[in-house]
This record gives C-alpha cells, structure tokens and sequence, in this order.
C-alpha cells in the first residue's frame, strides 16, 4: 500500500507536491470514488486510479532527461490556455514524465525531467541544498554594495533569500555578466533578487543542477542522463526516500520535531 500523492508522482502524473494539490482539487478517482486526502493508501496493481477520468498507469522504471529549456515554454505538464510546454519538447522521451521544479516561461536553461517522484523532491526541496547556477546578463555593473547584499541574503517581502555566491564575469557600460549560485528555488527567486539590488536581469539562464550541466546541449534539445549521473541523482532520491520513512516513524512515535516535514 502507498500514498496516494507518491502513486501519480511515480506515474509521471505530476511531481508529488502538484499531485496532492490535484488530489484535493477533486481530481482523482479510485475505482470510480473521487479521493481527496494525499495521504490516502492504495495498491496500485490492485485498484483503478483515473485522473480527470483518464487511467494512468504504474511504471516502476524511472527515467531521467536533462533538457535545454527555450524561453517561450511552461514548466508544466499541460496549459489550459494551450501554450507550449517543456513536454512538447520531448515526444520521444518513452515514458511519461513532469518536470522537475520550474524555470520561468522566459527563463532558459537546464531542466530535469523525469518519474521519479523522490528524485524531484530531493532535488528541489531547501533541505538538500542542492545548488543551482545561473548565468544573467542584468542592466548596469553591480558594485560591492550590491554583490554583498546577494552574498548575505536579500529580503524579499516576508523572507530573506538564503547567501548566494555571485561573481560579476563581463559586461559593458550598459549591463554586466554574472555567475550566481543558489540551493533554495522560490517562484522568479533569481529575477527578485537581482531586481531588489537595482539591476534587473535582461536574459537569464539556468546552466547548472547539482551536477547535472548543460554543457553544449542545444536550446529544445535534450538527452537521456549519463550512468554516474544518473546514479548521483539515485542517491539523492534514496537519501529523501529514507528522511521521509524517518519521519513518519517520528510521527508515529509522536515525536515528530521537524517543522520542514510538514504537508510533505
């Protein structure tokens, strides 16, 4: 018996947190009852799990595919608007995947994509420190004031961003080019931050994952993952998969202090 939330990650139906929001949505059937608890446990080879009344189906061989986002794509596996998105990009990819945490629709780069629901979370999730480098051509040349704000953390409304190490690379009079790491991800997190210290981003480009690179791949190019790297990326999920069983076991003996564990 698994959780709900997990079984369409590992379906490729979405990554685990986008999946408990469309199972509150109302969104999944299983055998013909909608349930709305994430949590819920099901056995997958034994039940009929629809969503939006379309079977999916359980594949327990995971894949993993680096892409080279363009800009003018979704990180989403569909648009109701019916613009473009990163899957249109891989039709040949052989199984049914979701993109690993988001890229701007303007925003270029590196993107994982895969069904490996413990893979993304571990990767995404603030706790891993998974780092993520980014070039961005920004208006003007920041100086030392403004390269210490992103080195000490930026505040942006309620929170202050975590250190980044940014490095200025060229530029001209008119914009500067910059290196900068981060291991957190919120929404437009990198355009915020460059923004809050006065030089908005003019282009921006994710070319690193952990050590996942882009290296020469094309832009709306993609490939499969190399063997060491798709190793490095198991570990990741198996370091996740185990804090999440620690956890639970932590919930169960009613000693659960972690405050990061919570809706996960």
């Amino acid at each position: 018996m698994e959780r709900l939330q997990k079984v369409l990650a590992e379906a490729g139906v979405a990554s685990r947190r986008r999946s408990a929001d469309i199972i509150r949505d109302g969104r999944v059937q299983v055998d013909g009852v909608v349930v709305r608890e994430p949590g819920a446990r099901v056995d997958p080879v034994h039940v009929e799990i629809r969503v939006d009344g379309k079977p999916i189906t359980v594949d327990d061989e995971k894949a993993y595919v680096l892409l080279n986002k363009p800009a003018g794509y979704l990180c989403t596996a569909r648009d109701p608007q019916g613009r473009p998105t990163v899957l249109d990009l891989v039709p040949c990819a052989g199984r049914r995947l979701f993109p690993v945490g988001r890229l701007d629709f303007d925003t270029e780069g590196i993107l994982l994509l895969t069904n490996d629901g413990d893979a993304a979370y571990a990767l995404t999730h603030p706790r891993f420190e998974v780092p993520k480098t980014y070039m961005a051509r920004v208006e003007g040349t920041p100086g030392e004031r403004a390269l210490e704000a992103l080195r000490r953390g930026v505040r942006l409304g309620d929170v202050v961003t975590a250190p980044a190490k940014v490095e200025v690379i060229g530029g001209d009079d008119e914009s500067a080019l910059l290196t900068l790491e981060i291991h957190e991800g919120r929404k437009r997190e990198v355009r915020n931050m460059l923004r809050a210290v006065g030089h908005p981003v003019i282009h921006l480009k994710r070319v690193r994952l952990g050590r996942l690179v882009l290296g020469d791949l094309a832009p709306g190019s993609w490939r499969h993952l190399s063997r060491e790297e798709v190793r490095w990326v198991r570990r990741l999920a198996a370091k996740a998969a185990a804090g999440k069983m620690s956890r639970l076991q932590q919930a169960a003996r009613g000693d659960d202090t972690d405050p990061g564990s919570a809706g996960y």
